[in-house]
């Protein structure tokens, strides 16, 4: 075995641009360790060094690696596919998030990719028509949520993500293990159609969803918070003079339905446990059900041509009652599984990643960084979570309460009333576009030339 060499084909990872001046990258940027592990012309092991290495490119991962990059901090974002395009997944982005994107100088340039933006959410229940949030009423820079592909939203965080120096995003890349020494994760171990791979950093950050890999292998205990539904997802076309209602209910059944430009993404929620008792009746009944809650889509149900036309979502929710070992954090839904209620998954990992950037950008550009500062994220967003997932079920009951019975549905008397003033949409609202803590960005773009002309008077 030889000494460890660099392979001639390794593209190099630290680049000067024109918005970075040479010295200070040298100065953002700790020593990278970059090398391949050769025995004759077999690949063993490469090895790289990183202030944080983040495992999962979904968008906790996505903003974190941006953010932390953006102020200077050397970080390798590792996603397991060859790319972002994954169907039925969250592709609403909350007013919150808008506001970050707002915050960091993008949301005009954001604005500009294909989407929808939706200011009322309205629903059908029985007979009775609810206004279900309206989002006017918000005090943030856009008073509408957006619906676009996540993919073209993680895309958009990849392509300005890469303007910086920091910021490297390596996709096909696995995580089988960590690295451990002395109690302490200092690293990731991977694989990639190159071969297996290492990586050293001061903060390993696991942001790789609700199956994550990083948790498990880190031995983080999993509190189950409990979900009594799953949902089948469906994609059907959309006419435009369908209905602008979101939510259908009726007769033990229920229907969303979110704008996706040309089709609608549809979810079909059941009782927990009886996906396959309804796959048993046959695709047929399942098109008849769809109609009988939303009759403007009997011409398109024939859309799906069998079950493999519909997903099944397990939905779970669940928590970590610690997000951090020594060297170690988790983020995201890595850290707290959401129920698909209110569409909040994506956006409250999204203010995750703000907080974690917000603690942990200096202490990691200096090398300083403590479980203590892993502790602050946990106590920043640990109570958001919790009271959102106790929201989330309360809505759940009110929501789903006659789901499986056959009887037609009607809201109590007591909710109707309430539903005739404002409150309970405004409370909705609030809870669904923004949040129990709207995280704002405090971590500098020190590549700017803004920021440059302050610290050099």
């Amino acid at each position: 075995m030889t000494a460890l060499q660099v392979h001639p084909k390794m593209p190099p990872l630290v680049l000067a641009s024109a918005s970075c001046p040479r010295a200070t990258c040298e100065a953002a940027r700790p020593t990278l360790e970059i090398g391949l592990m050769m025995q004759g012309n077999s690949l063993l092991l490469e090895k790289l060094h990183f202030r944080c290495c983040i495992a999962g490119g979904g968008p906790a991962g996505m903003m974190l690696g941006f953010l932390l990059a953006r102020a200077g901090v050397e970080v390798l974002v590792l996603e397991k596919h060859a790319d972002f395009l994954r169907d039925f997944r969250g592709d609403t982005v909350h007013p919150s998030t808008l506001e970050t994107m707002h915050e960091v100088g993008l949301l005009e340039e954001f604005l500009k990719r294909p989407h929808q933006e939706t200011t009322h959410v309205r629903a059908r229940i029985g007979g009775d028509d609810i206004l279900l949030g309206n989002m006017s009423y918000l005090r943030t820079a856009c008073r509408f949520m957006v619906q676009m592909p996540q993919w073209d939203f993680l895309d958009f965080l990849a392509q300005h993500g890469r303007r910086y120096p920091t910021f490297h995003l390596r996709m096909q890349a696995e995580v089988t293990g960590l690295v451990k020494v002395n109690g302490r994760i200092v690293g990731i171990r991977a694989k990639s159609p190159d071969g297996p791979l290492e990586v050293r950093a001061d903060l390993v950050v696991g942001a790789d969803g609700r199956n994550s890999a990083v948790r498990e292998r880190a031995g983080l205990t999993v509190e189950n918070v409990g979900a009594s539904i799953d949902s089948f997802q469906l994609r059907l076309s959309k006419h435009a003079d369908d209905p602008k209602f979101m939510q259908y209910a009726d007769r033990g059944t229920a229907l969303i339905t979110m704008d996706r430009g040309d089709y609608w993404h549809c979810g079909f929620p059941v009782p927990k446990g009886t996906a396959e008792v309804m796959r048993a009746r046959g695709i047929e009944d399942f098109r008849t059900g769809i109609v009988e809650l939303a009759p403007f889509l009997r011409d398109r149900v024939g859309e799906l041509r069998d079950w493999n036309d519909v997903k099944l979502l397990t939905v779970r929710s669940d928590r970590l009652g610690q997000w951090y070992r020594p060297g170690l954090l988790c983020i995201g839904d890595a850290a707290h599984a959401m129920s698909p209620i209110g569409g909040v998954g994506i956006n409250l990992a999204i203010q995750d990643a703000v907080a974690a950037a917000n603690a942990l950008a200096e202490p990691l550009r200096d090398g300083t960084v403590t479980d203590e500062h892993l502790a602050k994220v946990q106590r920043r967003r640990a109570l958001p979570t919790r009271l959102t997932q106790r929201m989330q079920g309360f809505l759940e009951k009110q929501m789903w309460r006659g789901l499986g019975k056959s009887k037609p549905m009607r809201l109590p008397w007591a909710m109707r009333l309430m539903e005739s003033t404002t409150l309970p949409c405004r409370m909705r609202t609030r809870f669904v576009a923004v949040g129990f803590r709207l995280e704002h960005v405090k971590t500098p773009d020190i590549f700017s030339s803004r920021h440059h002309q302050t610290t050099n008077p």
